[in-house]
């Protein structure tokens, strides 16, 4: 009888079997892993790349071409009002439908990790809402007790759903219907059949809404500024010896946006400014007459370029916060610098318009 060899052997060939599927498996799971990784790292670059493209902020547009553009599309005319009303339109209308469209309320990535575009969408979305407040309390209505469009009443609620909302309701969804409100107002505007809609190109229409842009530009100065830390003098009763105040303050702040807040307010900024060069040239427009006669038109024209300045590339690949005179560049600062002499503009020029 033959020996049995290992080769013959039951047990051994059961074993080296066994051995075999093993090392088949242990490799099956290596590719498995490789392959995983690779899909995983492919998905996380191409998130990469789309948050970059998002995260591209929108150009400056022409106000007049675009109210041209469509004017002539509808068959209308370009009343009083009209430049100023589609300026509105078309600032609303790139918040929801710029590249990634709205994205403050994004719970999906690449939105859910980004920052900078949202804090831009929401400096965007004030001045939104206080030229929409100012345009159905005021320049819509000839006098206090004049009657307000049923359309900017119904638009204006809508502008204020919180801008984080993102189900029941969702802020977009509200946000087109205010803008669907102010069409129709525009439309209503622009047909000479209708009296019901009117704009009102007055000096005090005017004043009202500079007061509230001077206040936005001062906070938002206040806060750039603060990058560095500041020892601020308490003079909230300065100017009125009998003022009193509810509770009692230091009388020195101390302030400091905190680190990982400059950049929000940065960018922040820079969708308020975004909005409101757009504001300023459509003003100029149909306010001309206005800002002439009180010889303050190129007052107008200085805040405008001094806002221009706000949307240049910014080439660092991060809002550095260094401080006031040291190596580093502090952006905040120089936004600051920008933001508060087109607010002492602002200042002045209400000055202007409320003189006889």
């Amino acid at each position: 009888m033959n020996p049995i060899t290992p080769d013959t052997n039951p047990a051994v060939a059961s074993q080296s079997t066994r051995s075999g599927w093993l090392r088949w498996f242990s490799l099956r799971q290596q590719g498995l892993l490789r392959f995983a990784m690779v899909v995983v790292g492919i998905i996380v670059v191409f998130l990469f790349l789309l948050s970059l493209y998002w995260g591209m902020e929108p150009d400056l547009f022409d106000v007049q071409a675009a109210a041209e553009e469509r004017a002539k599309a509808r068959n209308e005319t370009l009343v009083v009002g009209y430049i100023t009303t589609n300026t509105l339109i078309q600032i609303s209308n790139t918040l929801l439908n710029k590249p990634g469209g709205y994205l403050s309320n994004d719970k999906m990535p690449p939105g859910i990790f980004m920052d900078n575009i949202p804090n831009w969408e929401f400096g965007v979305l004030r001045q939104v809402r206080d030229f929409t407040k100012v345009l159905r309390n005021d320049i819509s209505r000839s006098q206090t007790l004049g009657d307000e469009s049923k359309d900017l009443a119904n638009a204006e609620p809508r502008f204020n759903v919180d801008n984080m909302a993102w189900m029941f309701p969702a802020a977009e969804s509200e946000y087109a219907q205010g803008i669907a409100g102010v069409e129709a107002y525009l439309n209503m505007l622009a047909d000479p059949s209708r009296q019901d809609a009117q704009f009102f190109s007055r000096a005090d229409n005017l004043t009202d809404w500079l007061r509230t842009v001077s206040r936005r530009l001062g906070d938002l100065s206040q806060r750039l500024s603060a990058s560095v830390g500041q020892a601020r003098l308490n003079i909230d009763l300065a100017g009125d010896p009998d003022a009193r105040r509810a509770t009692g303050q230091e009388a020195v702040d101390h302030t400091k946006t905190p680190w990982l807040e400059i950049d929000d307010v940065f960018y922040e900024t820079r969708g308020t400014t975004w909005a409101l060069l757009h504001l300023l040239h459509a003003i100029d427009i149909d306010f001309k007459e206005v800002l002439e006669k009180k010889n303050a038109r190129v007052s107008l024209q200085q805040i405008i370029r001094e806002l221009e300045s706000t949307q240049r590339t910014v080439w660092s690949p991060m809002i550095l916060n260094g401080s006031d005179f040291g190596f580093f560049a502090n952006h905040s600062l120089v936004m600051a610098g920008y933001i508060s002499r087109a607010n002492a503009g602002i200042i002045e020029l209400r000055e202007l318009l409320q003189r006889g």
